[in-house]
């Protein structure tokens, strides 16, 4: 299993699906029958993998030395709405973090207060479906740690993350299960390298779920919601991405 693995990171990394495919974007590579092909069939032995290992496997950390000197920005790089940029002009001052959905106690959390929680720091490679990666180091409180101040109810089986950035005419949102919400380098990252995040990068807040494809470490978070089905949130397929072009939604690697 783990030649397969990491042949489909291999696939994406290099391009072995054809030439000038990975020059094309997200979209137009999507489109072609044989990586979806690839992606589908990788989705479900990803998934089932990680799965048989309890879903905590962790995904490889890197030393500082290893960081990539340019880590490009990728999809929205502004966010959009009066209220995000009246938020950026104060340094995020007023800013707060809804959590709601299937939990006993709705959360309004500041940046303040997410700064105040237990961190975790972590140097990992993100690695987009266009076929280039960047390794980069995270900081942020643990996503699990906020979903215990929420105190999650048991019904609940997918968080939805809403997102404030606007691409290609739509709200940018994505979404993962509660297994992956519990592993421990599933973190709320507030700082990119040493420093708090950029705009072009997700500010104030942005989703790391390492063992997944770029697409699903959503910027620009507002609301977490906690949902028992996908269904109705948007297109029902659980993100941006696999509403408008059919990527896969567990999307492991």
């Amino acid at each position: 299993m783990s030649r397969l693995i990491l042949s489909r990171r291999g696939l994406i990394r290099t391009g072995a699906l054809g030439g000038g495919l990975l020059l094309s974007g997200c979209d137009k590579l999507y489109q072609q029958p044989g990586f979806r092909s690839v992606l589908a069939d990788a989705e479900n032995l990803h998934r089932i993998t990680q799965r048989g290992l309890g879903g905590q496997s962790l995904a490889r950390e890197y030393a500082p030395s290893q960081m990539s000197p340019v880590f490009r920005a990728n999809g929205s790089t502004q966010g959009a709405g009066e209220d995000y940029k009246r938020h950026l002009a104060s340094g995020f001052a007023g800013w707060a973090l809804r959590v709601d959905g299937l939990v006993e106690r709705p959360l309004d959390l500041p940046l303040t207060a997410l700064k105040a929680l237990p961190q975790r720091a972590q140097i990992t490679r993100h690695d987009c479906v266009e076929g280039w990666s960047a390794i980069g180091g995270w900081q942020g409180p643990q996503l699990s740690r906020v979903l215990d101040l929420a105190r999650v109810k048991p019904e609940a089986k997918y968080l939805v993350f809403h997102c404030a950035d606007i691409y290609g005419g739509a709200p940018y949102y994505e979404s993962i299960d509660m297994v992956d919400a519990h592993h421990p380098q599933t973190i709320l990252a507030w700082a990119m390298n040493g420093r708090p995040l950029e705009e072009a990068h997700g500010a104030p807040l942005r989703l790391r779920v390492e063992r997944h494809l770029g697409y699903k470490q959503a910027k620009f978070v507002t609301r977490i919601e906690a949902r028992d089905t996908l269904a109705g949130v948007y297109g029902g397929k659980g993100g941006y991405w696999e509403d408008r072009s059919g990527y896969a939604w567990y999307a492991g690697i």
